[in-house]
């Protein structure tokens, strides 16, 4: 062998080893070293077809566990005018520590939901909201309504209305025709100190705004995975906020992230 053959061998193979042993580390930082990527939004459910219905003209308490099997519920009787005045009674009422699930309410739906305490939504969705399609009471500090799926249309007013204390979980939910999705009480004669964390929402436009707080009574609002639909002109308020009262009507002091009481990033909203 020349002298040529024997050093272009001998460069074939160092080049060889030398990708062998960049190779190795790299399937392995692939592995371990790579950061995971951020959890994707779940992908919501379809509008169900309800399996049934039922008119109620009182409205049922709940307490422990009720299963609606995706009956369509709606007013009648009392719970029957559709309109959107104040104090109307709820189809349910749900105990500290209820579960309400699988459940369709239809128009007229009353004021829809009301929880006196800790309890869960899952599943439930409004076809047509009345007064509000719940609303959360009590006066826990500790206590949590969680709205976990399902959705809701036609709002003239406020999809989930916050009385009581503690903090409303709204995730894996939709939203489409509406005016707040939700809303710290801005005028009740007790308030409170109120949370809301809304996670996984898409929101259809015609809608206005995502969720109005009391930033006097120290209200925290925080957005994740929020997809808003149709709003190409960026109208949709992602977080309003009001200088709470009594008595009296609130007054709107301004919207958008703080990092003190409205609590999300650019790219916790994404427009489609």
């Amino acid at each position: 062998m020349t002298t040529f053959a024997r050093l272009r061998t001998a460069l074939f193979a160092a080049s060889a080893a030398g990708m062998a042993l960049t190779a190795a580390p790299a399937v392995s930082a692939s592995a371990s070293a790579v950061p995971a990527a951020a959890p994707a939004a779940a992908r919501l459910a379809s509008w169900p077809s309800p399996s049934g219905q039922q008119a109620v003209g009182a409205t049922i308490s709940v307490s422990g566990t009720y299963d609606g099997k995706l009956r369509r519920y709606y007013g009648t009787g009392a719970l029957g005018s559709g309109g959107q005045q104040e104090g109307q009674s709820p189809i349910f009422k749900l105990a500290d520590g209820a579960v309400l699930k699988n459940v369709v309410l239809g128009s007229p739906a009353a004021d829809g939901i009301h929880c006196t305490g800790t309890c869960t939504l899952q599943n439930v969705w409004w076809e047509d909201v009345g007064e509000d399609a719940a609303t959360f009471k009590g006066t826990s500090s500790s206590q949590t309504m969680t709205v976990d799926g399902g959705g809701a249309r036609a709002a003239s007013d406020k999809v989930f209305q916050h009385n009581g204390p503690g903090t409303m979980v709204i995730k894996n939910f939709q939203v489409q025709n509406f005016g707040k999705l939700y809303r710290s009480c801005g005028n009740c004669s007790k308030q409170y100190k109120r949370n809301v964390v809304i996670q996984n929402v898409t929101a259809t436009t015609p809608g206005k705004v995502l969720a109005g707080i009391n930033t006097n009574y120290g209200d925290t609002a925080r957005f994740s995975q929020i997809t808003i639909v149709n709003d190409g002109s960026r109208k949709v308020v992602v977080c309003d906020k009001y200088k709470g009262v009594t008595s009296g009507e609130p007054t709107r002091i301004g919207s958008g992230a703080d990092g003190v009481n409205c609590l999300y990033s650019s790219s916790d909203i994404v427009y489609r």
